[in-house]
C-alpha cells in the first residue's frame, strides 16, 4: 500500500501525537511505501524555510512544507495545497492526525475530487473547551462536521473519545477505538542515577515528575498544590516539571512562588530522546493531573521505565493503570496530595505498582496497534473497490 500520514506539527513539542506518528510509521514502512506531509512548525531548524524540504527517516519519508505566517497555530501552506493536489491521487489511503488544521480542509477537499479514501484520528481535539471556543465552533460547523462525516473511519484513542464521535454525529459503525501503543523495551533503558547526578538531586530525595507539555489544561497548578501539601509531611521530596511552554509557564511560575515553594522545585525546560527517560528512570512517581487527556503517552511511557504513575479520572488511560500501574483521583489537590503521600511512604504498595508496570505494558505494544490500522486499512481499499466495481457496474447495464 501507499499510505500517506498528514500531522500539521511533526516537531517533538507537539507532545503525543508526532510521537504516535513517528512509531506507527516506521513499523508500516517494512511492509508499506509510506509518507508524511507536516509544516515546518515549532521546527527552529526548518522554520525559516520558503521550499519543502524532504527528508528520510527510518524508511520512511517526510516532507516539510513552510508555513506562511511563523504565529499562526492554523499552519497554512499554499505549498503543501499545490502539492496535495498533484500527489494525493497517487495514495491508495490517507490517514489524518487533526482535523482543525489547514491540512485536514485541504486533504477533504482533494481526497473527495480524486476519490481517495482517508480515515481521521483526532487525537484528543474534538471537544471545544479552553482557548479560541468560538472559533472553534465556527470552523466545526463550516468544515469540521462535513470531515468527520466523509471519513471511511475515525479511530478512538479511548472510549471517552469514541462518545464523543458519537456525540458529534458519528455513526458507530464508522468508529474503532485503538490506543496509542508505545515502541520502547527494557533495553532500550538509561541506567538509574543520571538524571540526578545532572542536577544535583540527592540519592535519599523522592522525585515526583511531570512531564509534559507546560498548558493549564495540564492541571500542573493542581499538582504544584497538592505538592505544598505533601512536603509538610515529607520533607526529603522534590517535584520535578519538565517540557517546553505552552502558554503556561509565567503564571505556573508564578504560582510556585506564592507558595514559597521554589527551593522544591526544578523546571529543567523540554527533555526529549535519552534525557527523557533518564527523568522517568530516576523518578519514584510520574504524575499527569490533567484536567482533560484522551489518552497520555506519557504515561505509558512512565510504565515502560517501571516508575508507578498517577493520574486523574478525566485521562484515558485511567482504566488501565487504576490499581495496577498506579492510583487514579479526581482532578483536586486534595485527592491528588493524598494519592502522593500514600505512593510516597507506602514503600510496598510501590513496589507491587512498579512490578505490574511489566504487565499493563504489554497490552500496548506498537506492533499491536499498527496490526490493527493495517486491517483498517485494507478494510478501507476493500470497501472503495467494491464501490468502484459496482459504479462501474451500473455504468455499463
Amino acid at each position: 500500500m501507499k499510505i500517506l500520514q498528514v500531522i500539521p506539527v511533526f516537531s517533538s513539542p507537539f507532545g503525543g501525537p508526532v510521537t504516535v506518528v513517528r512509531s506507527i510509521s516506521k513499523e508500516l514502512a517494512k511492509r508499506h511505501d509510506v509518507t508524511v506531509y507536516t509544516t515546518t512548525a515549532l521546527d527552529p531548524r526548518r522554520d525559516f524555510r520558503d521550499s519543502l524540504l524532504e527528508v528520510k527517516l527510518d524508511g520512511y519519508r517526510v516532507v516539510y512544507f513552510p508555513r506562511i505566517f511563523k504565529s499562526s497555530g492554523f499552519n497554512i501552506s499554499p505549498v503543501m495545497a499545490k502539492v496535495l493536489d498533484k500527489t494525493l491521487k497517487e495514495y491508495d489511503v490517507v490517514h489524518l492526525h487533526s482535523w482543525r488544521n489547514f491540512q485536514d480542509i485541504i486533504v477533504h477537499h482533494y481526497a473527495k475530487k480524486y476519490n481517495v479514501p482517508y480515515i481521521l484520528q483526532a487525537h484528543g481535539s474534538l471537544p471545544t473547551i479552553m482557548a479560541k471556543q468560538r472559533l472553534k465552533r465556527i470552523y466545526d460547523q463550516s468544515f469540521g462536521h462535513r470531515l468527520l462525516m466523509d471519513a471511511s473511519k475515525l479511530i478512538a484513542l479511548s472510549s471517552i473519545e469514541a462518545e464523543q464521535y458519537k456525540c458529534a454525529g458519528v455513526p458507530t459503525e464508522k468508529i474503532a477505538i485503538i490506543p496509542n501503543g508505545l515502541e520502547l523495551s527494557e533495553d532500550d533503558l538509561p541506567t538509574k542515577g543520571v538524571f540526578r547526578r545532572k542536577f544535583g538531586i540527592g540519592d535519599d530525595e523522592k522525585i515526583i515528575l511531570y512531564l509534559g507539555r507546560i498548558h493549564k489544561i495540564k492541571g500542573i497548578d493542581i499538582l504544584v498544590k497538592a505538592f505544598k501539601k505533601v512536603i509538610e509531611e515529607v520533607d526529603n521530596v522534590k517535584l520535578v516539571v519538565v517540557g517546553p511552554d505552552d502558554g503556561y509557564l509565567r503564571e505556573l511560575k508564578s504560582e510556585i512562588k506564592s507558595l514559597q515553594i521554589e527551593n522544591k522545585i526544578l523546571i529543567p525546560g523540554p527533555l526529549y530522546g535519552i534525557d527523557k527517560l533518564e527523568a522517568y528512570v530516576d523518578a519514584d512517581v510520574y504524575v499527569l493531573p490533567s484536567r482533560y487527556e484522551i489518552w497520555g503517552m506519557t504515561v505509558l511511557e512512565s510504565i515502560a521505565c517501571q516508575t508507578p504513575v498517577i493520574v486523574t479520572e478525566n485521562c484515558g488511560t485511567a482504566d488501565y493503570v487504576r490499581d495496577k500501574a498506579g492510583l487514579v483521583v479526581q482532578a483536586n489537590f486534595n485527592q491528588l496530595s493524598k494519592a502522593l503521600l500514600e505512593m510516597l511512604l507506602d514503600t510496598e504498595k510501590h513496589s507491587i505498582f512498579a512490578k505490574n508496570c511489566r504487565i499493563v505494558l504489554q497490552e500496548f505494544n506498537i506492533l499491536a496497534t499498527v496490526s490493527k490500522l493495517e486491517k483498517i486499512y485494507e478494510e478501507i481499499l476493500f470497501c472503495d473497490y467494491k464501490a468502484r466495481e459496482a459504479s462501474f457496474n451500473e455504468a455499463h447495464a
